[in-house]
């Protein structure tokens, strides 16, 4: 079994649900007491939110550069960042280290694929919504990505930062992301993808009309392929 390296804590609800994930995977296919080795760099979320409130990546790229190297110190195969916005990060973690970095998008692409799901709509925090890191692989893969408009991209938002990030699950949330996804699915999204991870804290599968797609489930599920290889 290879050594899963996790980046985490942005934040620590989301990352709590990928080690469980992933145990309960390695357990399901090994059997008996097999758990998943893994190493864990959870970093304090209060620093990472300032500097991406502020719009200084820079800061971002070093911060997650270091938090690399830890994991790769630890004796990670292969290194695993549990969020999707700060996959802007990633040319500046792969060029810090010498181990491969699983990318969000890759299960993701992967999964659509299988589907042949070409259009999305996509839900996650403001950055992942309207920069163009995430959207633009996406869209160079052959998917045509749906974003909310602006009134509803903030809401979607706001809910992430300062409900789910701190534990909290509100009826209310629910509802107001179930009637956004079902504005994507009549503007033609044949998929949602919830490309925050914490989302899936919050929604669940029978509350979209078109399938749902939870990056933070295909990339833990990703992870355990990768660990295991051949020993499934």
């Amino acid at each position: 079994m290879k050594r899963i390296g996790l980046i985490g804590g942005m934040s620590w609800e989301s990352t709590a649900l990928y080690y469980r994930l992933i145990n309960q995977a390695v357990r399901a296919r090994l059997g008996g007491h097999a758990s998943a080795d893994l190493v864990l760099r959870s970093v304090d979320f209060a620093p990472v939110e300032a500097l991406q409130r502020g719009g200084d990546w820079v800061g971002l790229d070093a911060m997650m550069a270091q938090a690399a190297q830890d994991v790769e110190a630890a004796g990670a195969d292969f290194l695993l960042l549990c969020t999707n916005t700060m996959h802007r990060c990633a040319d500046a973690i792969e060029d810090a280290v010498d181990v491969p970095l699983l990318h969000i998008a890759d299960p993701l692409e992967a999964a659509l694929a299988d589907l042949e799901i070409q259009s999305i709509g996509l839900l996650g925090t403001r950055y992942t919504m309207e920069q163009s890191f995430y959207r633009e692989r996406l869209e160079a893969a052959g998917i045509d990505v749906l974003v909310p408009e602006e009134p509803d991209r903030a809401e979607v938002h706001r809910i992430i930062y300062e409900e789910l990030v701190v534990g909290r699950i509100e009826d209310t949330s629910r509802t107001t992301y179930k009637g956004i996804m079902e504005q994507l699915a009549g503007d033609g999204a044949d998929a949602i993808v919830l490309a925050c991870t914490e989302i899936g804290l919050l929604v669940r599968p029978d509350d979209a009309l078109v399938p749902l797609l939870d990056t933070t489930v295909l990339h833990a599920q990703a992870a355990v392929d990768a660990a295991l290889g051949d020993l499934r």
